[in-house]
């Protein structure tokens, strides 16, 4: 009997070790489709939950359930991928969305992100390296592109006119203050450095960063990290001839 458990319990780890991230890609071109299809399927870790080629497809896809990410390209033939994130994001509050698009122009990254997308890749990148960034995306680390960091940055450097709602914000930060620790973190963060490279930039544990991470969370009052850079950013929290 404690053979037959000890061999249960093998297997439970094993199949936890396997567990697979699952992927509904959102892209209009065949080609590319196929060749980022292909590029999912071969990476350890990740397996296509479904593909959709229109606005229509995704749609119809995740009425029959919920995959771990949705890789999403924003122009389509019969809409926006905006659209898209935003009504998958409504059905299923905790699955990741990354954006894959050629547009890095600021009202398609910002509307992009505030529709519910935690991570913006553009299409120049490599394609080998999409699969990777997917997984560091499902542990919470950054998933933006440098080009796209230092835009939303430069775009957030002016500070926003205070106005009665914006002082609340400010009155809040300086109640609950970010300690000096948290305030490294979150400039590393803004500059797109992952938890395991904070951690070692700092000397922390990774336990560590995630607890600061938490707490800068809730002092601003945001849930993702793009969100806290926009907050540290209206708010001048983030020296800004650092990053750009």
């Amino acid at each position: 009997m404690g053979l037959l458990l000890r061999l249960h319990c093998g297997l439970l780890l094993l199949m936890s070790a396997t567990q697979t991230c699952s992927v509904l890609l959102l892209e209009d071109e065949k080609p590319t489709r196929d060749h980022l299809a292909s590029v999912i399927d071969g990476c350890p870790g990740l397996t296509l939950y479904g593909e959709a080629g229109s606005c229509s497809d995704a749609r119809s896809v995740l009425k029959g359930g919920a995959p771990d990410v949705l890789l999403a390209d924003l122009g389509l033939p019969d809409g926006s991928g905006i659209d898209i994130i935003r009504e998958a994001r409504e059905l299923y509050p905790e699955m990741e969305v990354m954006v894959l698009t050629v547009f890095e122009d600021e009202e398609n990254v910002v509307a992009a992100l505030e529709a519910g997308a935690t991570g913006y890749l553009l299409k120049d990148q490599s394609s080998d390296e999409l699969g990777d960034t997917i997984l560091a995306l499902m542990r919470g680390e950054s998933a933006i592109s440098p080009k796209v960091a230092r835009f939303l940055l430069k775009r957030f450097a002016t500070p926003v006119p205070d106005t009665e709602g914006q002082k609340t914000r400010r009155q809040c930060v300086a109640e609950d203050e970010l300690t000096r620790r948290e305030g490294e973190v979150l400039s590393l963060i803004a500059k797109g450095y992952s938890y395991n490279e904070i951690a070692g930039l700092l000397e922390l544990s990774r336990n560590t960063v995630r607890s600061h991470i938490r707490n800068i969370y809730r002092k601003l009052a945001v849930k993702s990290r793009s969100e806290a850079v926009f907050e540290a950013a209206q708010l001048g929290l983030i020296s800004f001839e650092e990053h750009i």
